[in-house]
């Protein structure tokens, strides 16, 4: 493995939690350091880290205080 990813992976705690919870990442980061994108992507597609899951959880908030307030109206 690259030792830049090897860094990469060490300094981000969700890399480095993915990588202990998926070890056959650590076969194919071994292989070719292109296989660095994927497994960036399949973390953050695990851990919700994307843009649109983070719009998508603040409007689940947002609607969750919305309902409430309007029970707290009636």
């Amino acid at each position: 493995m690259q030792l830049e990813i090897q860094q990469k992976l060490k300094d981000t705690k969700n890399m480095y939690q993915y990588l202990k919870e998926n070890s056959f990442w650590i076969k194919e980061l071994n292989r070719s350091g292109a296989n660095y994108k994927r497994f960036v992507e399949a973390m953050k597609d695990i851990y919700h880290l994307r843009v649109t899951d983070k719009v998508t959880d603040t409007i689940d908030n947002i609607d969750l205080i919305s309902s409430f307030l309007d029970a707290f109206k009636s």
